[in-house]
């Protein structure tokens, strides 16, 4: 900067020298060396502010960038650690539907086994009942037909015994006593 005003000091002193002492009446070359002058006395009292403006932006500007790649890190961590939790939850939950199916599958089975077993109970007692009832209508039957039966003997005993009767009653215990080995 300071390099520019001493060529420019220069110029303008070699011209004096060439022309005199005297008043530069061209507007476009005073405007230029005037707008030169002024834009080296401004930067050399701004510039240094200026400098140090833009670098503490600049600093800012980093200090923002390096905060908001530091949030963006987090963030994408935090989105790392979501979608982990939500493959260990889709995870979790398909082995809650697996043990929920597997479960269901027991009790069904279960369910079906206790009532296969009770329907084979029920037969077991319905079998036995029928064989209950059997044998007891059997006794009644037997106890009537033996009842019938020693009513006719009483009636034939009490009436006599008849010639054939007689016959048949002895050959009964003839028979029984051959067929009697002791």
């Amino acid at each position: 900067m300071h390099i520019s005003l001493s060529l420019l000091q220069i110029s303008s002193f070699e011209l004096n020298l060439a022309e005199g002492f005297g008043i530069n009446t061209n507007i476009f070359e005073t405007n230029i060396i005037n707008l030169a002058a002024v834009l080296a006395v401004v930067i050399s009292f701004v510039g240094k502010n200026l400098t140090a403006l833009l670098e503490d932006r600049k600093k800012t500007i980093l200090n923002n960038l390096q905060e908001a790649s530091q949030r963006a890190a987090e963030a994408q961590e935090r989105l790392n650690q979501a979608k982990s939790q939500l493959e260990l939850a889709k995870k979790k939950a398909q082995q809650i539907r697996e043990e929920g199916v597997l479960r269901a599958t027991q009790e069904v089975n279960n369910c079906v086994s206790q009532h296969e077993e009770r329907l084979s109970k029920l037969e077991e007692f319905k079998q036995e009942t029928v064989q209950f009832y059997q044998q007891k209508a059997f006794k009644q039957a037997y106890i009537y037909v033996i009842s019938r039966i020693m009513s006719r003997v009483k009636e034939r005993l009490n009436k006599g015994l008849d010639s054939t009767y007689h016959v048949v009653v002895n050959n009964f215990y003839v028979s029984r006593f051959t067929e009697y080995n002791p």
